[in-house]
C-alpha cells in the first residue's frame, strides 16, 4: 500500500501523469465486461439463443452458462478481426513506447467505430446525434463513443428481437396445432405445452437448428 502510496507523492510531473495514466487504463480495464456487453456482437447473439430456448420451452436447457459461453467464443470469433487490428494498430506500439496512451485509446477506436458503424441504424444515430445538438459528421470516426455505443446498442436489440420473432413463429404454430387437437379431443385439462414439447424439440433436431442459428449470426456480422 506503502508503495502505491509514494507514486503520487513524487515531485516530478512526468511521475504524476504517468501515474494518472495507469489508473485510466486499469479504469478502461475495469469496463471490459460493458465493453464486451455493448461495443460487440455479444449482446445479439447471446439473446437470440435465449430466444431459441424460450421457444423451445425447455425451462434452462441448454443452462444459462452454456449459452453466455456460446455466446462469448462466437464474439470472439466474429470480433477476432477487429481485435487483431487494435491489437496492430493500439495495443503492439503503445507496449512497444511508439504512441501515447491517449495515441492508444484513438487508434484503438478507429477499428471499434468501424465494426459498430456497420450494425448501427442511421434512425438510431440520429436519435443520439440529435438529442445532443451535434453537427454532421464528416466521417464515422467524428462520432464520440458516448454516442455510437448507445445507437450501436438499441440497433443489436432491434436486430436480435427481429431474429427471435423469426424463431418463435414455426414453434408457435406447432404450440396452435396441439392446442386445438387436445381441445377437439376434449382434453382440456392436458397441458398443450407437455405434449408439444418433443414435437418441439424433434423439429428443432431434424432441421438442424443449432446449425441454422449459428449460421444465420455469423452471417448477420
Amino acid at each position: 500500500m506503502s508503495e502505491f502510496v509514494d507514486i503520487f507523492s513524487g515531485s516530478d510531473p512526468e511521475d504524476v501523469a504517468t501515474s494518472v495514466r495507469l489508473l485510466l487504463l486499469l479504469t478502461v480495464l475495469s469496463l471490459a465486461p460493458g465493453i464486451l456487453i455493448l461495443m460487440t456482437s455479444f449482446t445479439r447473439i447471446l439473446i437470440v439463443l435465449s430466444f431459441v430456448r424460450t421457444s423451445l420451452a425447455t425451462q434452462q436447457m441448454p443452462p444459462n452458462q452454456v449459452l453466455i459461453g456460446i455466446a462469448l467464443f462466437m464474439t470472439f470469433f466474429i470480433m477476432a478481426p477487429t481485435f487483431q487490428e487494435v491489437n496492430d494498430q493500439a495495443l503492439t506500439p503503445l507496449f512497444n513506447e511508439e504512441i501515447t496512451l491517449d495515441e492508444a485509446y484513438e487508434e484503438a477506436s478507429i477499428p471499434m467505430k468501424d465494426f459498430m458503424a456497420k450494425h448501427t441504424r442511421q434512425k438510431d444515430l440520429a436519435l443520439f446525434m440529435g438529442y445532443s445538438e451535434m453537427d454532421q459528421p464528416e466521417t464515422i470516426q467524428d462520432v464520440p463513443m458516448t454516442t455510437l455505443v448507445p445507437a450501436f446498442a438499441i440497433s443489436e436489440l432491434k436486430t436480435a428481437f427481429q431474429m427471435g420473432f423469426m424463431i418463435f413463429v414455426p414453434f408457435l404454430v406447432i404450440d396452435m396445432a396441439v392446442a386445438s387437437v387436445l381441445m377437439s379431443m376434449g382434453m382440456m385439462m392436458l397441458p398443450p405445452v407437455m405434449i408439444s414439447l418433443p414435437f418441439k424439440i424433434l423439429l428443432f433436431v431434424l432441421v438442424d437448428g443449432w446449425y441454422l442459428i449459428s449460421k444465420s449470426l455469423l452471417e448477420g456480422f
